[in-house]
């Protein structure tokens, strides 16, 4: 039985190209949002844990004096310096190494992000007490991820979508949960932001890696949520395509 880590080299490793050139990973107007929810300026230091293929990272280093991404697989973090190196960005670094212990002393940083990885975490709340930890005094704590829905049904349902789309998943937080783990590590109540991460279902399951057989199950799920929204992601046909979007929340407290 393969450990959650080596579920996650396993998915990330095979998403790294796919994944930093998705449409909406890539939505600069998205990574704008979180850039203004930190409050970011000149004089701040970044740290973006799961950094992935460095986009949020490179969209920071323009307004600070220096970011740091932070990953658990090599074939990510290499995409991530090629980003850097095709937009000439040199106030960047990229590090190896586990999220649940980051490799930075205390008050490292005065922002620290995450962004689409808590719903990848066995155990998100020990994986924002350490981006506390290495936030100084006064910094920013900043979390982006995807909410499940407030109707359990819809939240289980969508629940075994994502487990089938991508083995590494855990689960994906209601809003509330997401929320009341700030306070319970030492943060300030998180100032919100939204936003939707839109998709079009196929070209999701072109960058995803299910098991043999999954993709068409997903399928399934997709097309009777048509009827009843049953997966809380407001799915719809256009055309001869099947979109629908993940509701996203931006969380920003204060150290």
């Amino acid at each position: 039985m393969p450990s959650h880590r080596d579920l996650i080299l396993d998915q990330f490793t095979r998403q790294a190209g796919p994944f930093s050139t998705a449409p909406g990973i890539r939505d600069e107007a998205a990574l704008r949002l979180l850039v203004e929810a930190s409050g970011a300026g000149p004089d701040d230091t970044v740290l973006d844990v799961a950094c992935g293929p460095g986009l949020v990272v490179c969209a920071f280093a323009p307004v600070v004096r220096f970011a740091t991404g932070i990953d658990v697989t090599p074939a990510m973090l290499e995409r991530a310096r090629a980003l850097a190196r095709e937009r000439g960005t040199a106030n960047v670094a990229f590090e190896l190494g586990d999220v649940v212990r980051l490799p930075f002393p205390d008050a490292a940083f005065s922002i620290v992000t995450c962004r689409f990885a808590f719903h990848h975490f066995i155990d998100p709340r020990a994986v924002l007490a350490e981006m506390r930890r290495v936030c100084r005094s006064g910094g920013r704590v900043v979390v982006a991820d995807l909410t499940a829905s407030d109707d359990p049904a819809k939240a289980a349902a969508f629940e075994r979508m994502e487990h089938l789309r991508d083995p590494s998943h855990v689960r994906a937080l209601p809003l509330a949960e997401l929320e009341a783990l700030f306070p319970a590590v030492g943060l300030t109540a998180p100032g919100r932001t939204f936003c939707r991460l839109e998709c079009e279902l196929e070209g999701v399951l072109a960058r995803s890696f299910p098991a043999a057989g999954d993709a068409d199950r997903i399928r399934e799920m997709f097309r009777a949520a048509v009827a009843d929204d049953g997966l809380g992601l407001g799915v719809r046909r256009v055309g001869g395509e099947i979109r629908f979007a993940y509701p996203v929340a931006i969380l920003a407290a204060t150290r």
